[in-house]
């Protein structure tokens, strides 16, 4: 079946009392346990609901088997700290979003984790490696600044020592991209943003084979980070149109993107779907859309404090993902906790915005933003 199809159809638990379409809302968070093969509790990741959910993103990713978490960074924790131990050693792409780098800094060395950030660059990637790596996390397009990672060239240098991979798909969304097809191991989704897609879930995502899955189920369900029966049904039920909400929000972020390089106020854009994005050919060789976030820098004309006021119709608000169009300012929401020294080192500056194309009329928000800059 195709996406869409998947979308709608795929992991529905069939209800064979009532018939219903949809898969009920189990609110149990106790089962009975005799005469059933395995035990079924929330914190063990297992109960209908969260099932219906994972098997619905494992046919989107291509994937064997799922997890479905409280967060973006219960599923992020959970699969570092499944493959990483004291005296073990990962390489991480430094341009990562900000929650993931915070807690690689503050948390890996009390377990005695060594770590090195590098760039998205594959050559890069492949130096930093050591006798101890047992982990290469990556980030494409990454989060602020939308570079593109050559994902098949960092499955290969894996590939070459046995080292896992894993990729935040965040931004790309399984619509677009699926790191599985191109030697990725584990796909992490902050489902809080496309996968929900209406600013009313918090949720992560992962996905990668079996094997794999059962090891990082060991060590979430020591870590709590599961997530309750009714988000889960909101999360199935946003999945259902997932491919339709961000085709056109991708669809919307090129027509802004492409109006932005023009715009007396604005000084630099990035989005991948520019051709002269450095990672414009890499991208179209990895991802079947470009995406629906644009970031972009103003420059001296423009006051950034004054431009994110005067906006009415695109919301300042963090996260991203939603049916609404939103801004931010990364320094001072995802890349906050960095110092300004690893913001500089990371492009992020204060002129630095991120906007998450919704599903409005892609005119009308590009109105909105003129308009504001102009005021600013």
């Amino acid at each position: 079946m195709k996406k869409h199809t998947l979308c709608v159809h795929s992991g529905t638990y069939r209800d064979k009392e009532t018939r219903g379409v949809n898969t009920p809302v189990f609110t149990s968070s106790a089962f009975e346990y005799p005469d059933m093969p395995h035990n079924i509790y929330p914190r063990y990741f297992n109960t209908p609901n969260q099932m219906a959910v994972a098997a619905k993103l494992c046919a989107l990713e291509n994937a064997e088997d799922g997890l479905i978490f409280s967060s973006g960074m219960a599923a992020i924790s959970a699969v570092l700290l499944a493959f990483l131990g004291s005296g073990d050693h990962a390489v991480l792409q430094g341009d990562i979003y900000g929650g993931t780098h915070h807690f690689v800094t503050a948390e890996f060395r009390r377990f005695g984790i060594d770590y090195t950030f590098v760039s998205n660059e594959a050559e890069d990637i492949e130096r930093a490696v050591k006798e101890n790596t047992g982990i290469i996390f990556i980030e494409s397009p990454s989060n602020p600044l939308l570079r593109i990672t050559d994902i098949r060239a960092v499955a290969r240098i894996a590939g070459a020592r046995n080292i896992i991979t894993a990729i935040d798909n965040t931004f790309a969304t399984p619509v677009n991209q699926n790191p599985i097809d191109l030697g990725i191991d584990i796909v992490l989704h902050s489902g809080t943003k496309y996968l929900g897609g209406h600013s009313d879930i918090c949720c992560g995502a992962a996905v990668s084979s079996r094997s794999l899955i059962e090891k990082i189920r060991n060590s979430a369900a020591n870590l709590g980070g599961s997530l309750d029966a009714n988000a889960c049904y909101l999360l199935e039920r946003s999945m259902k149109t997932l491919c339709i909400r961000v085709e056109k929000q991708c669809s919307n972020a090129r027509h802004i993107a492409e109006a932005l390089v023009d715009n007396p106020y604005i000084g630099r854009v990035y989005y991948p779907g520019l051709k002269d994005h450095p990672g414009h050919d890499t991208a179209k060789s990895q991802m079947k859309g470009f995406g629906a976030i644009v970031s972009f820098e103003l420059n001296e004309k423009a006051d950034p404090s004054k431009f994110i006021r005067k906006l009415n119709l695109i919301r300042p608000a963090l996260s991203l993902g939603g049916v609404e169009s939103t801004i931010c300012a990364p320094a001072v929401t995802s890349h906050r906790k960095l110092t300004r020294e690893e913001r500089a080192a990371l492009g992020i500056t204060d002129g630095l915005f991120r906007l998450s194309a919704g599903i409005e009329d892609a005119g009308d928000i590009l109105s909105d933003m003129e308009q504001a800059l102009s005021a600013a």
